[in-house]
C-alpha cells in the first residue's frame, strides 16, 4: 500500500499500544487501556471489514455452563478449578452489563433450559444424580439452588418431559452488544483500521515491529486478541473450532422463550425476534471443524434442520432465513490463556465457546497485564 506522509503521521506512528482484533476481548482490552491511560495513542487492527471470529457470529447466549456441561468439565479440571471457570464467566457478564448497560445489548434474563433428547436417558440419569452436587459447588457464588427440575413441553418432540432449568441465565442481542462496543471504543479516540491483517510480529527491544498485509509499523505494546485465530501469530494451546448457524424467517406466534442446550450443549437455540436461531453439530466432524474456514457444511446443516423439524418446531412450517459461520479458540484446557508472551507482547485467547461470558472479563486481565 503506497501511503502518504498524512496517513503514516496520523495513524501509524508513535502507536504505543496495538491491539490485534475488534472482538469483545479487543474492544474490551481497548477501553481498558483508555481508561489506565488517558494520553496513549491506541491502534485497534481487524482482518475483517467487521469484526471476524465468533464476537459477531454467535447465539447471544448470556450463560455460564449447562448442567451437563458442568458435570463433563469436573471430568478434565478440579472442583476449584470448575468454581473458578463459573466465577469468571459470571464476572464476565457483570462487566459486559456494566460497561454498557442491559438496553443496549437487549439483555433478558429469561432463564435457560437443557432438554435430553429420548436417546439421551443415561445422560439424563447423570444428571438427575448429580445435580444436588453441582448446586453444593455453585453455592459459594449463588445462595439458593442453581438448577432445578421442570417439565414443559413447550410443544418440543422426541425429548424427555423432565428438563433442567437455571433461572440465572440470560440472552443478548450479539448485534447491539458489538454496535455499542465499537461506538463506545470510537468515542474514546481509539483508532481502527479494518480488512488488515497481522502477518507477523517481530519483538525487538522496546518495541514490536507489526507487519501486516498492507504495511508495517512499530508499536510499543502489542496485545493479541484474536481466539479462534490465534495459533496464526502465537504458539499456545488453542486451536480454532468453527460453529454453525442458522435462523428461521418470523414464526408466527412462536412461543419459545430462554435459552435452550440439546445434546450435552452441542447444540443450542433460543426465539430472537420470533424467529429461531439454532446452532452446534460441531461434534459430527470435529476433525473437519477445527478450521479457519467460514464455509458452511452440508451434513451439519442437515442436522440443524432436521432439529428443527422433529424437536424444536414439529408441525411448524418455517423458512429458513439465513445461515452462517464463526471461529471459536479451544484447546485442552477451558481456562484462558491470557499472560505475556514476549518483551512486549501480551495475549488473551481461548475462550472456549463462552466469548460473551468471558470476553469481557478476558479483556480487562488483558490491559492489566502492563
Amino acid at each position: 500500500m503506497n501511503l502518504s506522509y498524512w496517513e503514516l503521521k496520523s495513524w501509524l506512528s508513535n502507536v504505543d499500544f496495538t491491539i490485534v482484533g475488534s472482538g469483545i476481548v479487543g474492544l474490551t482490552c481497548a477501553l481498558q487501556l483508555r481508561a489506565r491511560y488517558p494520553e496513549s495513542n491506541i491502534l485497534l487492527l481487524e482482518k475483517g471489514i467487521l469484526p471476524q471470529g465468533a464476537s459477531t457470529k454467535n447465539a447471544g447466549f448470556a450463560c455460564f455452563g449447562s448442567l451437563s456441561e458442568l458435570i463433563d468439565d469436573l471430568q478434565h479440571h478440579t472442583e476449584e478449578q470448575v468454581l473458578h471457570l463459573v466465577r469468571q464467566r459470571i464476572e464476565g457478564l457483570r462487566v459486559l452489563r456494566s460497561a454498557l448497560g442491559d438496553r443496549a445489548i437487549d439483555y433478558q434474563q429469561l432463564g435457560g433450559y437443557e432438554l435430553f433428547l429420548n436417546k439421551d436417558e443415561q445422560l439424563l440419569e447423570t444428571c438427575m444424580h448429580q445435580l444436588d452436587a453441582i448446586n453444593s459447588l455453585l453455592h459459594p457464588i449463588y445462595s439458593e439452588p442453581v438448577f432445578e427440575w421442570k417439565e414443559r413441553s413447550f410443544g418440543f418432540q422426541n425429548i424427555n418431559q423432565k428438563f433442567s432449568f437455571n433461572k440465572f441465565e440470560g440472552q443478548i442481542d450479539t448485534g447491539k452488544m458489538m454496535y455499542n462496543l465499537m461506538n463506545s471504543v470510537l468515542k474514546q479516540n481509539i483508532k481502527v483500521l479494518n480488512a488488515t491483517t497481522v502477518e507477523q510480529l517481530v519483538d525487538a527491544g522496546n518495541k514490536v515491529h507489526v507487519k501486516t498485509n498492507h504495511f508495517d509499523f512499530f508499536s510499543s505494546k502489542v496485545f493479541i486478541a484474536t481466539n479462534g485465530f490465534a495459533s496464526q501469530l502465537l504458539k499456545e494451546d488453542v486451536k480454532p473450532a468453527r460453529a454453525q448457524v442458522l435462523i428461521t424467517k418470523p414464526i408466527k406466534d412462536l412461543e419459545i422463550k430462554g435459552t435452550f442446550h440439546l445434546d450435552r450443549g452441542f447444540y443450542y437455540f433460543r426465539n430472537i425476534d420470533n424467529r429461531i436461531l439454532i446452532g452446534g453439530g460441531r461434534n459430527l466432524d470435529v476433525d473437519g471443524e477445527t478450521t479457519t474456514d467460514f464455509a458452511l457444511s452440508d451434513p451439519i446443516q442437515d442436522r440443524l434442520e432436521q432439529l428443527l423439524k422433529t424437536t424444536v418446531l414439529p408441525g411448524i412450517s418455517f423458512d429458513i432465513a439465513h445461515r452462517w459461520t464463526g471461529i471459536m479458540g479451544v484447546g485442552s484446557s477451558k481456562n484462558p490463556v491470557v499472560k505475556q508472551v514476549g518483551n512486549n507482547i501480551y495475549c488473551g485467547v481461548r475462550l472456549g465457546g463462552m466469548g460473551v461470558a468471558i470476553g469481557s472479563s478476558i479483556g480487562k486481565r488483558l490491559a492489566q497485564l502492563y
